[in-house]
């Protein structure tokens, strides 16, 4: 086990879709945010009010083989080490995770990069029978674009929002009008007759060995224009690690959208599942 110094969901099965403006409740709002990815478990306390973590981040490495239930027991041992350190929200208080699937009522129905036992898994409800507290559970790339748009380089924005995440896929967040259209799968539209992360994602850059120009050029501008004619946004923003390298290729996209770089980072995730777990989504104009 490790700690990680630090400063990528559906929703509870009786609660209402998530909807209520941030900013008003009683401060502090601190919830517990979980981050499931393919190489670790992470979880932080997120003071809902700065968009940021309390303390340092815990990390474990993820299960091999990462069931469900493996992955559960993780999560149990994140929370117990969280719940002690000062500033811990309530011991009943809901908790947020994110995790690399289509999310559903709290069901994950997609394993494209986790184990295949995720597929059709109530994640939600295994977490709420161990944590005995509220459990909501939404895809990644969703809770990382909540994230990032409230809190980073989309706040403020209104319109269409698209946060894409450039990695071992193409993960997307869809925000419209300051909520969250949940699942919005952008990374799997054709591209060249191809699944669109299959060629214009991070790793495919690197395992055709493209340059950042013939990368930009020939990949992802005609992705992004695809997506910009599809859903003429007011804003794209850019995540995923080879974001740390946006000079290189965001310069040579020539669209009609404004590009920003993700502002948050690592801690996307943890915040995005944290306001989730709040039961909220953002809302530009402040109302309900």
């Amino acid at each position: 086990m490790s700690t990680e110094q630090t400063n990528t969901t559906g929703q509870r099965p009786d609660d209402p879709a998530p909807s209520a403006a941030l900013g008003s409740p009683t401060s502090p709002r601190r919830v517990i945010g979980i981050d499931v990815g393919g190489t670790g478990v992470k979880g932080g306390i997120v003071d809902l009010d700065a968009g940021d973590l309390v303390g340092e981040r815990y990390r474990i490495p993820t299960p091999q083989p990462a069931t469900p239930e493996a992955v559960a027991e993780v999560i149990q041992q994140i929370v117990a080490e969280l719940q002690t350190r000062e500033g811990a929200p309530e011991p009943d208080s809901p908790i947020g995770v994110i995790v690399p699937s289509i999310v559903k009522d709290g069901v994950t129905l997609l394993a494209a990069n986790i184990d295949p036992t995720w597929v059709g898994a109530n994640i939600a409800g295994l977490l709420a029978g161990k944590l005995n507290r509220p459990v909501s559970a939404l895809n990644d790339a969703d809770g990382a674009g909540l994230a990032e748009t409230l809190y980073g380089a989309g706040k403020d924005v209104s319109g269409t929002v698209l946060v894409m995440t450039l990695g071992t896929g193409i993960g997307s967040a869809l925000i419209v009008d300051g909520k969250l259209v949940p699942n919005a799968e952008l990374g799997h539209l054709e591209l060249d007759g191809h699944d669109a992360e299959t060629r214009a994602s991070a790793t495919a850059r690197e395992r055709d060995d493209l340059s950042f120009k013939k990368w930009a050029t020939k990949r992802l501008q005609p992705y992004f224009e695809h997506v910009e004619m599809l859903f003429t946004p007011s804003l794209f923003i850019i995540g995923g690690g080879v974001s740390k390298k946006a000079d290189k290729f965001l310069p040579l996209l020539e669209l009609n959208t404004p590009l920003k770089v993700a502002q948050l980072r690592n801690n996307a995730g943890i915040v995005g599942a944290a306001l989730w777990a709040e039961g909220e989504t953002i809302s530009i104009t402040g109302e309900a």
